[in-house]
């Protein structure tokens, strides 16, 4: 998702405020701290134009 998010020069704050969450929550996603709910995966796969799975990997 950093490189996505890189790629359009938005930051941390510009995605937060368009997936209407925290830069917090943007940062955790980031670092593999958090995984997001499957809505907010739904939103941010909507916002880049991708498939969920083209933006997160099954961590086992």
């Amino acid at each position: 998702m950093r490189v996505l998010r890189a790629e359009r020069g938005w930051s941390q704050a510009d995605l937060a405020e368009k997936l209407e969450v925290s830069r917090q929550s943007v940062n955790a996603i980031e670092t593999g701290k958090y995984d997001p709910s499957l809505p907010l995966a739904f939103r941010i796969a909507r916002l880049f134009g991708l498939g969920i799975e083209e933006i997160f990997e099954d961590r086992k």
